[in-house]
């Protein structure tokens, strides 16, 4: 006996769901969560804590801040979800991980140039490399998106059929 194609459907939307509702994932962005927070709060601790410092580094620390602000709000953002929706969540990501790579090669760009010091060049092509790395996972998150965007309107198209 062979399953109709509604059965089908329907089993392939079980497997989603099964793979999309993932501990590991909810586990991943725990860890996440507590990381960044963990990595804002000392960061704006040693920020208040020396008054004295740099000009420089008091720009390097609220950068951290900022970006450690925004991955807690991202991990926070997924974790709240009631409905997971994992391949929008990895697009986000790969927009945050591309924006912060890039202002990481920018700023150590400018720190090479600025003092002319080879450890800022090499901390730049460091950075290169992490953006090519989450522009490419970025690029993957968005076909994935693009996939499971496209099965979903078959399967509704399927059941506008079905319900004529």
């Amino acid at each position: 006996m062979n399953a109709s194609p509604d059965t089908d459907a329907l089993e392939l939307v079980r497997q989603i769901a099964r793979a999309e509702l993932s501990l590991r994932s909810r586990v991943a962005h725990g860890v996440l969560l507590a990381a960044a927070l963990a990595m804002t709060v000392v960061i704006v601790s040693l920020w208040m804590t020396e008054p004295s410092l740099p000009p420089r580094t008091r720009t390097a620390f609220a950068v951290l801040t900022m970006i450690g602000t925004v991955w807690t709000g991202y991990a926070a953002w997924v974790l709240l979800q009631r409905r997971v929706l994992f391949a929008r969540q990895q697009v986000v990501a790969g927009r945050l991980a591309v924006l912060f790579t890039s202002i990481f090669a920018g700023g150590a760009l400018w720190i090479g140039i600025a003092t002319n010091a080879a450890a800022g060049y090499a901390a730049a092509v460091l950075g290169l490399a992490l953006v090519a790395v989450a522009a490419l996972l970025l690029s993957r998150a968005k076909r994935r998106l693009a996939a499971l965007l496209g099965r979903r309107h078959a399967l509704e198209a399927l059941r506008a059929g079905g319900a004529r």
